[in-house]
C-alpha cells in the first residue's frame, strides 16, 4: 500500500530541497543497528546490500533520513562542477502503463497525472539541478558524517553540456566535477553517464568512445578511489560488452538502469511537463521498468564472466516490494537500489530485510 512520499511531488524542487524530506523520512525513527556488518561493496562494509540511487536524495537531510531507515548505500543526488537550474514544476507525475514499459510501448505517448496507484510507475524530469560546488561540497561532507555502522554514502557527479562546447571541453568538465567530488572525502564515487551528451546526441553511455574518454579522465582525478559507472538500458549486446570492457579498465562497478525515456502527455494529449518541447520525452521509472533492470543485471554478469572482469553490478529499477529485491539478487546483483519504491514506502528497507534476512 502506497504511503505519503518522502519527496513531495506537489511541491517544487526548491521547496523539497529546503524543507524536506517529508512524512516518514521526517518521523525521527531510526531503525539502524550497530551489529557487525555482514556484506561488502567496493571496500565498504555494509549491513545489507540495499540502497537508494541518486534521484530522490537531494541533500544531507535526505541522506541522513535514508540511513536512519536502513538504506545502507545511499547516493547523493548527482552534482555538477557549477550551478545548474531545475526544470519547471511539476517534476514528478504518475504514469499510466499496462504491464511492462517495453521499448515498443515507450515509443508511444504515455498518459500522466498526479494520481498515484499500485503498481507504481512515475516519470521524473528535473534536469539534474546543482548548487554551486562550495555549497554541495560542504553539504556532502555533512551527509558523509551521518553514515552509521555498515553504511556508505556514494558521491554522484556528471559533466555539463554547454552550447558550442567541444568534445574536449565536455571531457574536461566531467574531470573537474570528479575532482571537486573527490574533495568531499567520500569513499565511493559514481559517474552519471545516463545524462545528455554534447550536441544533444543522446546519453553519454550510448556514445562509447565518449564513455571511454570520460572514464579515463575521471580515473586520473580519482586516483584509486572506487568508481561506479551509471548507465541506461542497452538493447545491443555488443555495445553492452564494450561498456563492460571500459568498466573493467577504468571502474569498479556498473549501475543500471536509470530510466526508460518515453513521450509523456496529459489525458488531452498535450505535453504533460511544461517548458521546452524536449521535455515531451521524459524518463520513466518504477514497477514498469523492472524487467529492463533485471535483464541488464543478468547480461552484465554474463559479460563480466566472458571478459574475465571483476566489476560489481548494481541493480536499479522497479524495486517496489520485497520480492523485487530478491529477483535482482537472484539475477546476480551485488547491490540493489530502490528509488520510486522507497519514496512511496520509506520503510521498504525494513520490510526487505525482514523478508530476506540473508539477502
Amino acid at each position: 500500500m502506497l504511503q505519503a512520499p518522502f519527496y513531495d511531488p506537489l511541491k517544487s524542487y526548491e521547496d523539497n530541497y529546503s524543507q524536506g524530506p517529508f512524512n516518514a523520512f521526517a518521523d525521527g525513527v531510526d531503525v539502524r543497528t550497530d551489529a557487525e556488518p555482514r556484506f561488502e561493496f567496493l571496500g565498504a562494509k555494509l549491513q545489507y546490500p540495499l540502497g537508494i540511487p541518486a534521484g530522490p536524495i537531494l541533500n544531507s537531510a535526505y541522506v541522513k533520513a535514508a540511513f536512519e531507515k536502513g538504506y545502507d548505500a545511499v547516493v547523493y543526488k548527482t552534482v555538477r562542477a557549477d550551478t545548474f537550474p531545475c526544470h519547471p514544476f511539476p517534476n514528478v507525475l504518475s504514469v499510466k502503463i499496462d504491464g511492462d514499459l517495453t521499448l515498443e510501448k515507450a515509443a508511444v505517448p504515455l498518459t500522466a497525472d498526479a494520481e498515484y496507484h499500485e503498481p507504481l510507475s512515475i516519470t521524473n524530469s528535473f534536469g539534474v539541478p546543482s548548487k554551486t560546488a562550495d555549497v554541495w561540497q560542504a553539504d556532502a561532507k555533512k551527509a558523509i558524517a551521518s553514515e552509521g555502522t555498515g553504511q556508505v554514502m556514494i558521491m554522484s557527479f556528471m559533466g555539463t553540456v554547454r552550447e558550442g562546447q567541444t568534445a574536449d571541453e565536455f571531457v574536461a568538465d566531467f574531470a573537474t566535477a570528479a575532482r571537486l567530488a573527490k574533495q568531499t572525502g567520500a569513499r565511493i564515487y559514481e559517474a552519471n553517464l545516463s545524462c545528455p551528451n554534447i550536441g544533444n546526441e543522446g546519453l553519454v553511455c550510448y556514445q562509447l568512445d565518449m564513455t571511454e574518454r570520460v572514464s579515463a579522465a575521471i580515473r586520473t582525478e580519482l586516483g584509486d578511489a572506487p568508481l561506479i559507472l551509471k548507465v541506461g538500458y542497452y538493447k545491443d549486446q555488443a555495445q553492452l560488452e564494450e561498456l563492460a570492457r571500459i568498466a573493467g579498465k577504468y571502474a569498479q562497478a556498473i549501475s543500471s538502469i536509470n530510466t526508460i525515456a518515453a513521450p509523456v502527455v496529459k489525458e488531452d494529449g498535450t505535453q504533460a511537463l511544461p517548458g521546452s518541447p524536449l521535455r515531451l520525452k521524459s524518463g520513466v521509472c518504477g514497477h514498469a521498468i523492472k524487467w529492463a533492470g533485471v535483464e541488464m543485471v543478468q547480461r552484465l554478469v554474463e559479460a563480466r564472466t566472458k571478459l574475465g572482469a571483476s566489476f560489481a553490478v548494481v541493480g536499479v529499477g522497479g524495486v517496489t516490494v520485497p520480492a523485487d529485491f530478491k529477483e535482482y539478487r537472484t539475477a546476480g546483483a551485488d547491490l540493489v537500489m530502490t528509488a520510486t519504491g522507497a519514496m512511496w514506502n520509506p520503510y521498504l528497507a525494513k520490510e526487505i530485510k525482514e523478508a530476506y534476512p540473508d539477502a
